[in-house]
């Protein structure tokens, strides 16, 4: 299940070492990428697209060269333009040049007027250097493992499923993979601002997006003009901590979809939470014995893709009757069709079968962003403590990130707070029953940043600014273009 996971540094290169700064305010050495001109074209839909060469190790700024692919929706109000508003989708691995095709439109009206609305694909992710291991059967046999073992044979299994992901990875994109982690993408996205002629960052970050743009405003404090982090992550985490409190997440969310569910005529869980719960728990037991079938190809419906499909459905409260349908599909006719469609939307699997390169990018970064596990055992013990506190989630979340033990590339560095001394206010958005980045993360993040502000949205689902809830849109449109960030402490419902 992908996660988002991320390590925290200070003004530093990706080897960790402080950056001297030339006269022209870029680091030295690097005045030649921070001055290059992009190439903008049309690329349909009113849409423009260029892509920017950075250096593939920043601590070799005149060696091999990466090429990073950007999307902008351009300002309609062009005497009044601000400047660019960059984004990112989270993931990590998510792409933004897809994701500003599909929701440029779905920002603020006065965001639309005042901002280039621009969107990239970091490096490893989609067209910018894309991280490639496996294949798509590779990954099929990957996601339909079960992630929740109950013995060493199953154990083992799983191990060995992990072993052969960070194996794969390894064998096809060995000189990649050190340079992936967020200290670099960070480091691009400065690069991206001066490429578009902006003097300081104006950014929105979802989910992971969220880390990125802490890791950049840590970076570069003073080049800080507004960012919005909704759905925050945790700097301070362990990976295995984000891990637990992410499975907790989802159990809140599902909670919350449960209390709705039993409260509808024909809910396929019955009619009180604490028995829609008891029947999930029956229902994901007996599908570990015996796997559902489907209707759309020859996969199983496992208890781990059933899961999956589960916990695809809590990211968007719009998605609850489809869960609905999803569940009284698979209870009451032994039929995993709809559980597994939404499983194969979280990890962007195609109809032909083949997937983007949102997993493998996924775990490349999780994998060298923090200090993991040294074995699987080790794992086991994360995954008993989330078995306690997040029962129907917990196993699955944790032994997700088996692979970051077997990894070619690891990091001591240890997760530290990101306070970003020096930058202009920033808002962090927090929801309280966010299922992937729970709401304490956002209260965490915003007391960390030393000019940090939290504002909440009381509801359900994923991050809070593309919901339309017309608080949350208001006070994030003002702030990106005004600088005035909402009170602190503002609740939206």
């Amino acid at each position: 299940m992908a996660t988002v996971l991320a390590l925290a540094a200070t003004g530093c290169n990706a080897s960790g070492q402080k950056e001297a700064v030339s006269s022209t305010g870029t680091p030295t050495g690097l005045d030649l990428v921070y001055s290059q001109q992009l190439s903008w074209k049309g690329c349909g839909g009113g849409f423009q697209c260029a892509t920017a060469q950075v250096p593939l190790d920043y601590a070799k700024p005149s060696g091999e060269k990466l090429g990073i692919s950007l999307i902008k929706l351009p300002a309609q109000d062009k005497s009044n333009r601000i400047g660019s508003l960059f984004t990112n989708p989270g993931g990590p691995g998510g792409s933004g040049v897809d994701f500003i095709r599909q929701a440029a439109g779905s920002f603020g009206p006065d965001l639309r007027k005042r901002f280039d609305i621009v969107g990239f694909d970091p490096r490893g992710v989609g067209k910018s250097g894309p991280v490639r291991c496996n294949t798509g059967s590779q990954l099929d046999q990957f996601f339909a493992t079960d992630s929740s073992p109950d013995d060493r044979q199953e154990t083992d299994a799983l191990a060995a499923a992990s072993k052969n992901f960070a194996q794969n990875c390894q064998a096809k994109a060995a000189a990649e993979l050190p340079y992936v982690g967020t200290t670099n993408a960070a480091h691009d996205l400065d690069v991206l601002r001066a490429t578009v002629g902006d003097k300081q960052l104006t950014y929105y970050g979802a989910s992971y997006g969220t880390y990125l743009g802490a890791f950049y405003a840590e970076q570069f404090p003073s080049n800080v003009r507004a960012l919005v982090l909704d759905g925050a992550v945790d700097p301070t985490a362990s990976s295995t901590g984000l891990l637990i409190e992410q499975a907790k997440g989802f159990e809140t969310a599902f909670r919350a979809f449960a209390d709705d569910c039993v409260k509808k005529p024909n809910c396929p869980l019955g009619t009180s939470t604490d028995a829609a719960l008891a029947k999930i728990t029956d229902f994901l037991n007996q599908t570990d014995k015996k796997p559902l079938a489907n209707t759309r190809d020859k996969r199983q419906v496992t208890e781990s893709l059933a899961v999956m499909g589960i916990a695809t459905a809590l990211y968007l409260k719009e998605y609850w009757p489809v869960l609905r349908q999803a569940l009284a599909q698979a209870i009451q006719k032994s039929d995993g069709t709809l559980l597994l469609t939404l499983a194969d939307q979280m990890v962007e699997r195609k109809p032909d079968g083949s997937y983007s390169n949102q997993t493998d990018a996924n775990m490349a970064v999780n994998c060298v962003d923090k200090p993991n596990p040294s074995s699987a055992k080790e794992y086991g013990k994360a995954a008993d403590e989330a078995t306690k506190v997040a029962p129907r989630f917990g196993p699955f979340v944790v032994w997700g990130g088996l692979p970051c033990v077997y990894w070619p590339v690891q990091t001591k560095k240890q997760p530290a707070p990101i306070t970003a001394k020096g930058a202009k206010p920033i808002v962090v958005i927090g929801t309280l029953r966010d299922p992937a980045t729970p709401y304490k993360w956002a209260q965490s993040l915003a007391s960390q940043l030393s000019s940090g502000v939290l504002l909440t949205l009381d509801g359900d689902g994923h991050t809070a600014y593309l919901q339309g809830n017309p608080c949350i849109t208001q006070a994030t449109d003002r702030y990106l273009v005004t600088t005035e960030p909402p009170k602190a402490g503002t609740v939206c419902r």
